[in-house]
């Protein structure tokens, strides 16, 4: 990536937080939070103004040009409903904003980190945004503690020890305008979550949960709520395998859209003709 790319830091946002960091500045005044709402304020205005005047430019968010790269998979689709957790502030690499903008898609954002939450309640008027963790079935009701790491966000014990767990999610203080912190959210299920929405047919399915996505598809009920695509987190060979035996014979692998994310398809669809799109 390039500094360019508007989710990459540019070098002298960063030369400017380490100078902050190390003169303690947001940490003594707790101005930090406030001072990235008022970033993403102004930037949602900007964005919403060019919007208005039918400029897309702004408002292709996703990492690796993922929503670019899935149009010929999702082109054909108007209207269609879409799921993506963790959302977090509801545009910052999100792979569903620009359907929601620009293509008349509605959906499910889930998000599990409070103030993040709120910050895509702001960001996604047209979708239902839910504060939770989502959950294999045993657990859900139960509450679920997270560290923060803003778009890095795990489950604690999910990544090891607290050093292994603190070790990455460290690239979200880089700018040192957040403090470290421990959250909780509802742990829920995919299904229940989507049974309360009385969600149609899903036409996507994006899982950015830092390696939980596993957990998290053993409470969908395939069997009413498949998604046609998927697009979920897998970094290797061993990933798309452990993925593939997840989803059984319902789903086939397609692509590897990202050095970090993997698309499958539901082989059932009626207009699957067994090829990805040209």
């Amino acid at each position: 990536m390039t500094a360019t790319n508007p989710n990459e830091i540019p070098p002298w946002k960063l030369r400017v937080g380490a100078a902050l960091s190390r003169s303690r500045l947001f940490e003594r005044s707790g101005l930090g939070p406030d001072y990235m709402r008022w970033q993403r304020r102004r930037r949602r205005a900007a964005r919403r103004a060019a919007e208005a005047r039918g400029e897309q430019h702004l408002s292709r968010p996703a990492l690796y040009d993922l929503d670019a790269k899935l149009e010929p998979y999702l082109g054909p689709i108007e209207g269609g409903y879409f799921v993506e957790a963790g959302a977090n502030d509801g545009f910052d690499q999100s792979n569903t904003y620009y359907l929601e903008r620009f293509r008349g898609w509605r959906g499910l954002l889930v998000e599990p980190v409070p103030h993040l939450h709120r910050e895509a309640q702001l960001e996604r008027p047209a979708s239902r945004v839910v504060h939770a963790a989502l959950v294999a079935p045993e657990l859900e009701g139960t509450e679920v503690e997270l560290r923060y790491g803003g778009l890095m966000t795990v489950v604690s014990g999910s990544k090891g020890s607290v050093a292994e767990e603190r070790d990455y999610v460290k690239s979200a203080f880089r700018l040192g305008l957040e403090p470290e912190m421990l959250v909780t959210a509802p742990g829920r299920t995919l299904s229940a979550l989507l049974d309360e929405a009385g969600a149609p047919q899903i036409d996507f399915m994006s899982l950015d949960l830092e390696g939980y996505e596993a957990n998290a598809l053993r409470g969908l009920d395939f069997s009413r709520h498949a998604p046609r695509y998927l697009l979920t987190e897998a970094w290797d060979d061993d990933d798309r395998a452990s993925m593939s035996a997840l989803l059984g014979a319902r789903y086939r692998f397609v692509e590897q859209l990202s050095p970090q994310d993997a698309l499958f398809m539901r082989v059932d669809r009626p207009d699957d003709d067994g090829d990805a799109p040209a």
